[in-house]
This record gives C-alpha cells, structure tokens and sequence, in this order.
C-alpha cells in the first residue's frame, strides 16, 4: 500500500471520512497498525501534500515499523527532508522566532523550558526511500525541526535529547 492507495479514501461526497477515527478505521489504514500521533501528522494531516506524494509515493507503507525515541541533537540538527521540499528547513531555521512567538503559549513555553517541541516529528529511515540512503530525513514536524536548526544557531536552550517518531 501506498500514499497513492490512501488518496482513494473518500473525504467529500457520500460516504466520506470526516474525522481522524474514521480515518483510523478504514481498513486500508488499521491494517497499517501505526501508531494514532503518527497516522494524524502524516496521513490524515499531509497525505495528498504534493511534495510528499512526490517523496513518499512510492514508499511500501506497510513495511513501515515505528518506534518513539530520544535522539540527540547533534544529529538533529542535521537531518534533511525530503528533496521536493528541501529547503524548507532551512527556511524555518531562519524564522525560528516567528514560529516559536507565533503559535500557542504552550509552544514558545516547552522552547523556553525544556528547549523541546511539544509533539514529536516523524522521521523515516532513508533505506527505506528509493533511492535508499543513509541516516533519517524528516517527513512530518519539518517547522519543528527547522525551530530546533534556528535556536541551536542562534545558541538558545536547546534540550541536548528531542523525542522523535522513527520508521524503519
């Protein structure tokens, strides 16, 4: 199955998925058995995004295994998106401030605090991608980590372990 097979999900018309628990429940996504945080920021959230059917179309989803993990910055801060989207990264990191200050209090507080993000990214292992390679890229949370790129620079706290979603 494939990012192209979820397309087929109906969400306008008769017979649509209005909510992410419907969603969840259409077979095509339950036999995927990923877990709920990683079916809504990607899937539900992002999965027609062009620039990820680009990347990602292709890609055997239900080969897909994920763990939650704490990794550490100094490889965070180098991990790269996919190439449809590439500087996008780069482009957050320049207005980290603007993307902390910007959203809820919440947000500017966990950066402040614990030097963190609130929800994890999802991150996929490039030997999974065609063509495969090594290390993580960034799939979903790509203002997240462009604020983590932005504030490690401009040498603000920064937590020296960020909790993050693997597929492998």
């Amino acid at each position: 199955m494939t990012l192209y097979d979820l397309l087929k999900i109906p969400r306008s018309g008769k017979d649509r998925v209005e909510t992410l628990d419907e969603f969840l429940a259409d077979p095509r996504v339950a036999q995927l058995q990923w877990p709920r945080d990683v079916v809504d920021q990607w899937l539900w959230e992002h999965g027609d995004n062009p620039e990820f059917l680009d990347d990602y179309g292709t890609l055997a989803l239900e080969a897909v295994h994920w763990t939650l993990e704490l990794r550490p910055l100094t490889e965070l801060v180098h991990v790269p998106t996919g190439p449809s989207d590439g500087d996008v990264l780069e482009i957050n990191a320049k207005s980290h401030e603007h993307w902390v200050r910007g959203r809820l209090p919440e947000v500017m507080e966990a950066w402040e605090t614990d030097g963190t993000w609130l929800r994890p990214p999802i991150l996929i292992a490039r030997a999974l991608l065609d063509p495969p390679a090594s290390g993580l890229q960034v799939v979903e949370g790509r203002t997240r980590m462009g604020v983590l790129r932005g504030r490690h620079r401009a040498g603000l706290h920064v937590a020296g372990r960020h909790s993050v979603w693997v597929g492998r």
